[in-house]
């Protein structure tokens, strides 16, 4: 592992020679691509030569102890190695997770798909719960959220929402949103106080760019019809609503929010590149469904990675053990929490493989 550091760090340095050459800093291509590689490196150069620092410091503070010294210098000394000593192991430690090979996908933006699991209208108004979660988080972090089709229940409900989220790094926070939520409440339908189980179900999909995912336009057919739903007159008199089903496949993509027939064209094969490079990446099923449900299960109450139980007021996440409470201010969007313990988690198993 020091070989393979002492490598990237001589890599930062021949990067911080080559972009002080003129040849380099007239060529504004170059400069950028060389500039990123060296942002790339930097902090794990930064933590690496921190290490070698520490290091030193604490063979040269044993050494100390073969001189002459009193006892009161002498305790002094072994506490001093005490301390360099564990900020050695706690360095060591960062270095090891931070050269785990990085998911390619990590700064993508995102498509999500929420849809309600089992629960009738009540896995309706929790699958609208979730959207705002996601949303209200995104908005702390500075992200667009745009809807690219929805089908509401009629109560304040989604059977489903598919939207984009745009930022960087969306992809490395909501991987592991994937998967069947659970939630356990008194339904406002419900007039004797009986508390309800309810599921719905989160799909999280890198966004692809169009070089990526080759498309080829004879393997589509698309079809435009009439919104559904809220919009306004232009919206529901006009066929601007796209349907584009992808026949190799059976992949299908649709958009209806725009009031632009282009624009919802445009999202719809967004959505279709995305659910393509992601059958392509985990290389496990050729059709949509199958891929979705390796993600979210069949959305039954069994199944299930979080419960959010408003009756005791936690939410617990079952792939690490994880309870949280203060439910309203999770369900607000305050999910930094939860998303860190499940990337540490995460990182630790990666480690713990490694090592292996």
């Amino acid at each position: 592992m020091l070989d393979q550091l002492e490598r990237v760090e001589k890599r930062y340095q021949e990067l911080d020679r080559q972009i002080a050459t003129p040849e380099i800093a007239s060529n504004l291509e170059q400069l950028q691509r060389l500039a990123q590689e060296r942002a790339s490196i930097e902090s794990l150069v930064t933590k690496y030569r921190e290490y070698k620092a520490t290091a030193k410091a604490l063979e040269e503070t044993r050494a100390m102890l073969s001189g002459e010294l009193g006892e009161d210098m002498r305790a002094l000394v072994k506490q001093e190695i005490e301390s360099l000593e564990s900020k050695l192991d706690h360095l060591l430690q960062e270095l090891k997770l931070a050269l785990l090979p990085k998911d390619p996908n990590d700064e993508r933006d995102i498509i999500m798909e929420i849809r309600a699991g089992a629960g009738g209208d009540e896995a309706g108004l929790f699958a609208a719960d979730l959207f705002r979660m996601y949303s209200r988080y995104a908005q702390s972090k500075g992200w667009g959220v745009d809807i690219v089709d929805r089908n509401e229940s009629g109560i304040g409900g989604f059977k489903e929402v598919i939207f984009e989220m745009k930022g960087k790094g969306a992809f490395s926070q909501f991987k592991y949103e994937r998967g069947v939520h659970r939630v356990q409440r008194v339904p406002i339908t419900e007039s004797s106080g009986r508390i309800h189980t309810s599921t719905a179900t989160v799909a999280v999909l890198p966004v692809a760019d169009e070089v990526e995912v080759s498309i080829n336009p004879d393997d589509l057919k698309i079809d435009f019809y009439h919104s559904g739903g809220a919009g306004g007159q232009n919206v529901n008199k006009v066929a601007t609503a796209v349907r584009i089903t992808h026949l190799p496949t059976g992949i299908v993509s649709t958009c209806q929010d725009e009031r632009s027939q282009l624009r919802n064209r445009v999202k719809a094969m967004s959505v279709l590149r995305a659910r393509l490079l992601d059958v392509e990446q985990r290389k496990q099923e050729k059709e949509i469904t199958s891929q979705r449900r390796s993600q979210v299960g069949t959305g039954d109450r069994a199944e299930k990675i979080r419960t959010y139980n408003f009756p005791q007021d936690r939410v617990t996440d079952h792939r690490i053990g994880l309870t949280l409470h203060n439910l309203p201010r999770i369900l607000g969007g305050e999910l930094d929490e939860l998303v860190s313990a499940l990337a540490t988690s995460d990182r630790a198993k990666q480690l713990e493989a490694q090592l292996a």
